[in-house]
């Protein structure tokens, strides 16, 4: 006659008793019901995992199909927001940043050459890159991506230059 633990209230319970003393949880009946289960062809039973298993990506294919087409006009709407060229009479201005902020003035004159560089695509839809080189500091040059009519942004400052 062996002590085992009530699996309801925890305390010792002789394994004759057919009900616990301190719940009336029925003991017997629960070890016979252990001891008689039978196992498949008497084998050991064992806690070994053999697989864990998750939902394929496939069952989210369409979350993250969505979640691209949301994202990039985030990303392009903050790389547009965070450059801004201003063509002023007597100035240029070039700021950078969305939450930190860079602000670099170019006086016309002192613009040694401005650079445009288009693509086949970029000539189609009219947009280019520029970078515009001046003669007040050492290697002082500036390129700015995707302005739109650069040309056209060039001979502006270049007037402004022929103004002064």
């Amino acid at each position: 006659m062996a002590l085992i633990n009530c699996p309801e209230c925890g305390r010792q319970v002789s394994t004759a008793a057919k009900a616990c003393p301190g719940c009336g949880f029925p003991v017997a009946e629960n070890l016979g019901a252990k001891e008689t289960s039978p196992t498949p062809l008497g084998s050991p039973v064992s806690n070994e995992l053999l697989a864990e298993v998750r939902p394929s990506w496939w069952n989210y294919f369409w979350h993250l199909f969505f979640f691209f087409l949301i994202v990039p006009p985030f990303v392009a709407w903050y790389r547009r927001a965070s450059v801004v060229l201003r063509v002023f009479s007597n100035r240029i201005t070039l700021e950078r940043g969305v939450f930190s902020k860079c602000y670099q003035d170019y006086l016309p004159r002192d613009i040694r050459s401005i650079d445009i560089d288009q693509s086949f695509l970029g000539r189609l839809v009219g947009i280019g890159d520029m970078t515009i080189s001046t003669a007040a500091t050492v290697e002082g040059s500036e390129k700015i991506d995707g302005i739109p009519d650069p040309r056209g942004v060039r001979e502006l400052i270049l007037a402004q230059r022929g103004s002064q």
